[in-house]
């Protein structure tokens, strides 16, 4: 199926902790980077945020780390919109080794908002138009197992 979005991303000598393997802090910073170029892509960019008074927030996030990751190796950040609505993007981030094994996810709520009023409100319509084009196809994608996650204890 296409890969409406990705990002790639090698991780830098200062990513890796006193365990030998990137720190925890640093799955957040790439996925937040690769979060930062999907931006650009639908439009909300440095150049479409001032032409629009209009940014996005986070609301929400929640990463699951599932392999280690290793100074200078390669990441890609794969995205998919699981739910979107005039103002809302719910958004599920794959990171994927060069084997092509998971090592993390996170699925992240975003909220847009007007700058100017400094409350939400619907996307820019050229912004609106590009996010239903990529949830036109990320619809028709299994949901990720990560998805929807709750932490807990699992009582045996």
């Amino acid at each position: 199926m296409e890969q409406t979005f990705s990002f790639e991303q090698k991780v830098l000598p200062e990513w890796v902790d006193y365990n030998g393997h990137m720190n925890d802090a640093e799955y957040a910073r790439a996925f937040s980077w690769a979060g930062e170029a999907f931006l650009d892509y639908i439009g909300l960019g440095e150049s479409g945020r001032a032409e629009h008074s209009y940014t996005i927030f986070t609301l929400e996030t929640h990463i699951c780390y599932l392999k280690e990751a290793h100074e200078g190796e390669t990441l890609t950040i794969k995205s998919q919109l699981l739910d979107t609505d005039e103002k809302r993007l719910h958004q599920f981030l794959t990171m994927v080794n060069a084997q092509g094994d998971i090592v993390s996810t996170m699925e992240l709520m975003l909220m847009g908002m007007d700058q100017k009023e400094g409350r939400p409100a619907p996307f820019p319509e050229k912004v609106a138009k590009k996010v239903e084009e990529i949830f036109v196809v990320d619809s028709k994608k299994d949901r990720p197992k990560q998805a929807g996650r709750q932490i807990g204890i699992r009582k045996k």
